[in-house]
């Protein structure tokens, strides 16, 4: 069977059998409703991260060097700020919450650690516990206080614990970092606040409850860690989704009764784009594929596709009612003519989206199959259960209670939207040649800008902001999102504890290590280091097996006599008899200490170096790489890895992606356009300028995002692909419409036609959608408002380009074709369509006319 014939079938069935394809729909959407209690979510970076090699080499890592209680434990920080959180009132607050933390039932605490203890053990070494060390600085006298303060004021291990603008002299600070130690079986180590990766965690329930019990002690601590960031990854969806949602439906269901003009029909359309959702969401069940945060704006593109097509098909429908056809001709030609539009539409967004396959991150991939099949449930929803749907209706309409108001078509002839409209093809007639230069130009202008577009990807990505904006606060209950504190918290611990809080690489080194030089090579790995760590002496802050060395020297007279037996050069770094060293330090208590740096068989190692806060991903991870190659160099194998370099590798990968699935995206939908022109009309050169408006929005777009300063993020990295994907939609509809009209009349009155009645429409649905889009940018998550913003935009220069440079492109290709202007194309002279039926009467021909291909 030819293509016209499956068309025309599909059109018949619609027209004379209605009933049966609404009930079958419905029975599918049955099945598709079963799938919805099946959707799981996830949120996060670890998402992003899960596959990479940097991640897996870091796994390896935490899994060979970390402690061996560290699969059933998990920590809660306490971040404390004060005007000095070293002063005799703040520390004793501190030590209340750890003690009645450590009461609390239910919290599994089995370890505390702070300044404040670290203080009152020095007051009185035997003051053990929390409660002895709270009775200690009750008893004690500041300047006992401010005297046990300097004597640690050289110990990493406590200085670690208070902000930078720690005062010897004065004995303050104005932050510090308690730890709760918590017993999790089965936690895997999700201990820290940068473990707070991933939509959930062990240690949600117990550090939410944490913070209700360290509330009652005072209003200066705040609870911190994986289980409040989790909580954060998760609430930021639905709280953007409850402030989302009701926004667009208000916007999209006000556009729709302007476009559509009759309450039947926009209950109809309105239903389709419920059903197009459901399907969606049902498949993401039924497939196992998560609901992450990327996913929130799925739903946003089903609508704009949907209401497009809606809008198409209800709007050519009312042209061809308007030329006199009753119900069943009207669908039945606009079915002929539309589903094929809708099919070229389907099949180059389906490619926009699957080229984010291409992706190495499995969420992108996960977004661009989910959307794909989205835009394939669309397409059978509005191409062919709508306009039976409609048939329906409209054959009961006198019957039914409920009053019918305007069925004219949008763009009508005489019209102001019509003049407007009109635009592109006054340019057309007068100077398209000149035009379609400047559009040339504007294009390479606009891509040479966006060459210089960022990358970005971080935890913070996936949180709410710090500031919650003025208008989302006013909101009132249920749609006021929730109190966030985990980006503040953040940013402050990295203005107070740039060395602890900025970041950090690790180079995992690999070779013998009781080879003599190995920990002299280790130990100059850090002299002279980059700028991006952080250093004193011109030697970089390091935790390794050298400084588990020196510190346990720094207490342990024999261990001291021992290393000084083996150190050459005297500078605390034993050369000699290394197995002796550590067979010393693994028998010792610091063994836990020892084994964090050291593999047990003692074949491998690794340096954690602490990076500036303010320094860039891309820069620390260079310059931790370049510190690996210095040991490569001259003693074997380095790797550098840690989560500031996984999270580079990622920046890496959103903007490989984007590139990449730009490419496939452009490249496959040039094919498929000049295969389907060529197949179905014998004019494979249209495929060539339905893409002139696209590769300019595309330009446009990325020139924007550099100009505005978005970067490419986890989000916006399929921008492009999909501004190909949903921006085809309106040069189809164009092109489509043109060559029917070319076949009828002359080339002015054939774009005059397209952009008065498909021009109209597109109009109507990019209003709509731009507007339902758009309103992502009131999400709670900022980079999702900087995707709807992007998104919204993209539809806009579509539509602009669509009806501003698609006119004089199709003017230069009808002149190039050697069209008479003054005369319709007849069928023999190239341009024909076959699979619509013969003309206006809705027949196809048993045996379509030969066409002249390019």
């Amino acid at each position: 069977m030819s293509d016209g014939r499956i068309v025309g079938a599909v059109a018949t069935e619609i027209t004379e059998r209605p009933g049966r394809i609404v009930v079958a729909f419905l029975l599918v959407t049955l099945l598709f409703a079963g799938g919805l209690a099946n959707v799981s979510t996830s949120a996060g970076t670890e998402q992003f991260t899960s596959g990479i090699p940097a991640e897996e080499a870091l796994s390896d890592i935490q899994r060979e060097f970390g402690p061996s209680f560290s699969e059933d434990t998990g920590s809660t920080q306490l971040v404390q700020r004060n005007r000095n959180v070293l002063s005799k009132s703040a520390m004793l607050r501190m030590l209340e919450a750890q003690e009645r933390l450590r009461e609390t039932d239910g919290l599994r605490v089995v370890g505390v650690s702070s300044p404040a203890a670290t203080v009152a053990r020095t007051i009185d070494p035997t003051a053990t516990t929390t409660d002895e060390q709270i009775l200690v600085l009750e008893r004690a006298t500041p300047s006992e206080i401010d005297e046990a303060v300097r004597e640690n004021a050289d110990d990493p291990g406590f200085t670690g614990g208070v902000s930078d603008d720690f005062n010897r002299e004065s004995a303050s600070a104005s932050a510090a970092i308690g730890v709760v130690t918590h017993q999790i079986p089965g936690a895997g180590g999700s201990g820290g606040a940068a473990a707070g990766q991933s939509g959930s965690s062990p240690l949600t329930d117990i550090q939410l409850r944490s913070q209700r019990v360290v509330d009652t002690v005072g209003g200066d601590i705040t609870v911190f860690g994986s289980g409040i960031i989790s909580a954060e990854f998760s609430s930021v969806i639905s709280d953007s989704l409850i402030i989302v949602t009701p926004a667009a439906v208000v916007l999209i269901v006000g556009f729709l009764i302007v476009a559509y003009r009759d309450l039947l029909d926009l209950l109809l359309g309105s239903f389709t784009l419920l059903l197009a959702v459901v399907w969606t969401f049902g498949f993401l069940g039924l497939a196992g594929i998560p609901f992450s945060q990327l996913m929130i704006s799925v739903p946003p593109l089903l609508l704009a596709v949907g209401i497009d097509f809606g809008i198409h098909a209800v709007n050519r429908y009312r042209e061809d009612r308007a030329e006199g056809l009753d119900v069943e001709d009207a669908m039945n030609l606009a079915a002929r003519q539309l589903l094929v539009a809708f099919f070229i539409v389907t099949g180059t967004t389906v490619i926009g989206f699957l080229a984010n396959l291409t992706s190495a991150l499995a969420p992108i991939r996960e977004f661009g199959l989910v959307a794909a099949a989205g835009i394939v449930f669309t397409f059978l929803l509005f191409g062919i259960f709508l306009p039976a749907a409609k048939v329906m209706i409209d054959r009961r309409r006198d019957s039914l209670p409920i009053p019918t108001f305007s069925q004219a078509p949008l763009g009508a002839e005489g019209s102001g939207l019509a003049d407007v409209l009109r635009v592109g093809v006054w340019i057309g007639e007068r100077g398209p040649r000149v035009f379609l230069a400047l559009i040339v130009v504007l294009t390479a202008v606009s891509g040479g800008y966006a060459a210089g577009i960022s990358t970005s990807f971080s935890q913070e990505d996936f949180l709410p902001p710090e500031e919650t904006p003025d208008y989302l606060e006013t909101l009132p209950e249920p749609f006021a999102p929730g109190d966030y504190t985990a980006v503040g918290t953040l940013n402050f611990l990295e203005e107070k504890f740039t060395a602890s809080q900025g970041g950090s690489v690790t180079i995992y080194v690999e070779g013998d290590m009781e080879e003599s030089t190995r920990l002299e090579e280790i130990h100059r790995m850090g002299e002279s280091p980059p700028s991006t760590f952080v250093s004193e002496d011109d030697h970089a802050e390091e935790q390794s097996i050298v400084t588990v060395i020196r510190s346990r020297a720094a207490t342990d007279p024999e261990f001291r006599r021992l290393v000084n037996r083996n150190d050459r050069n005297a500078n605390g770094i034993p050369d000699d008899n290394l197995g002796e060293v550590y067979d010393y330090l693994l028998s010792s208590s610091s063994r836990q200490s020892a084994l964090q740096y050291l593999a047990e068989d003692r074949r491998s190692a690794q340096v954690v170096y602490s990076a500036e806060a303010d320094a860039s991903q891309t820069e620390v991870t260079a310059d931790g790489r370049a510190v690996a190659e210095r040991y490569r160099a001259t003693s074997g194998i380095a790797v550098a890895t840690g989560s500031t370099v996984v999270f580079s590798a990622v920046s890496d990968l959103i903007f490989s992606s984007a590139v990449q699935s730009l490419a496939v995206a452009l490249s496959l939908t040039v094919v498929f356009l000049l295969v389907i022109y060529g197949v179905l009309e014998g004019l494979p050169s249209l495929g060539v300028v339905n893409t002139v408006p696209i590769v300019a929005s595309v330009a446009l777009v990325a020139a924007t995002m550099r100009l505005a300063g978005i970067a490419f993020n986890a989000f916006t990295a399929t921008i492009l692909s999909l501004t190909i994907g949903l921006g085809i939609d309106y040069s189809v509809h164009v092109v489509h419409r043109f060559v029917d009209e070319r076949g009828e009349h002359d080339l002015v009155t054939a774009l005059e036609r397209t952009v008065r009645g498909t021009g109209g429409a597109l109009l109507g649905s990019m209003l709509t959608t731009t507007t339902g889009i758009g309103v992502l940018v009131f999400s709670v998550l900022s980079i999702l408002g900087q995707f709807g913003v992007l998104t919204a935009l993209s539809i806009l220069y579509s539509f602009v380009t669509s009806m501003l440079v698609l006119p004089s492109a199709l003017v230069v290709w009808d002149r190039l074709k050697g069209h008479d202007p003054d005369r319709p194309v007849p069928e023999q002279s190239g341009l024909s369509i076959p699979f619509v039926g013969g003309g206006r009467g809705g027949e196809a021909p048993s045996t379509p006319e030969p066409t002249r291909g390019d």
